[in-house]
């Protein structure tokens, strides 16, 4: 079976069993049938983690806000007349202290995928993220990022706007910045339009993400000019969670339940919080010199690290 045709019986014998009305050796039936197809999942290819990645189902970033932060008062606006509404951002609580929650926002259902453009964001919502975190900086919040995109929005408008610079800029910018940043990749994470969020001082990818260069899909097109062996880019492009914890461009990998996070997201949701937690406790006594110094040697180690690593 297909990942696919797996995940759909797996969310067919859910549904079955919330239905009610089974007796007790159709149940034991369905949990035998559930488990076996849970096995299944144990050793998915990277074509199989990109399909999860890009699940319809999968958390988006209004769920990670409404589960692990209280009090969140979103933020709109560039400051310089653009409001990009494929960024997510604002002020929260996260156990009592004041964080800057950002992240890439897709939607739910279609209408919501293209209001946000599929969560690619335009100029304006990168100059809005760093507006937000160079105002948590002036007021000493933490940042966290949630990263889920194909990458930043191609269209002509977006090049006129700025695009490039404006991606460039957060790049340079954030590597500065003297606040705690943690970045969470929780679905797709492609090109420059996921990393100008994403230079932080730790980086989790949850264990079905992806994070690369670009798509599996546009990498094939580049490489043979054939869209069509996305499969085989995706064993090439090296994107899988696993892959990036090996060359040490990820800090750890957030387990998922079998057959992805959305089958059981609360689980996720309170790993998620363990881990956040984790991390401000050990950051708690750096100086802002040692959390900025931090973040840049992570960034210039990387290719010494994935040398190391091969």
């Amino acid at each position: 079976m297909t990942i696919r045709e797996i995940d759909e019986r797996m969310t067919a014998i859910a549904a079955d069993k919330e239905k009610g009305g089974l007796t007790e050796d159709e149940l034991r039936a369905l949990d035998a049938e559930y488990a076996e197809l849970a096995g299944q999942c144990e050793n998915l290819t990277a074509h199989d983690k990109v399909f999860l990645a890009r699940h319809r189902k999968r958390p988006k970033i209004d769920d990670y806000i409404s589960h692990l932060f209280k009090d969140f008062f979103e933020q709109k606006g560039d400051f310089l007349g653009g409001e990009d509404p494929s960024i997510l951002g604002g002020i929260a609580d996260f156990h009592g202290i004041s964080v800057t929650v950002l992240g890439h926002r897709k939607g739910h259902d279609i209408a919501e995928n293209m209001k946000y453009r599929f969560g690619m964001p335009e100029p304006e919502g990168y100059r809005k993220a760093l507006r937000m975190m160079k105002q948590a900086e002036k007021f000493n919040r933490p940042v966290i990022t949630f990263i889920d995109t194909p990458g930043a929005y191609p269209g002509l408008e977006a090049e006129e706007h700025g695009q490039s610079s404006a991606i460039s800029e957060n790049l340079a910018e954030m590597s500065a910045l003297k606040i705690p940043i943690i970045s969470i990749v929780t679905g797709e994470g492609s090109s420059g339009g996921a990393l100008a969020i994403g230079v932080a001082n730790r980086v989790y990818m949850l264990e079905n993400a992806v994070y690369s260069v670009l798509s599996p899909e546009g990498f094939a097109s580049i490489l043979w000019k054939d869209s069509g062996r996305a499969a085989e880019a995706c064993e090439l492009m090296k994107l899988t969670a696993e892959d990036l914890l090996r060359y040490k461009v990820i800090d750890g990998i957030i387990p998922e339940p079998a057959g992805g996070i959305h089958h059981d997201p609360d689980t996720v949701y309170k790993a998620i919080e363990r881990l956040i937690i984790r991390e401000f406790n050990r950051m708690k006594g750096m100086s802002p010199a040692d959390i900025a110094r931090e973040r840049y040697e992570k960034f210039r180690n990387i290719d010494i690290a994935a040398r190391q690593a091969k």
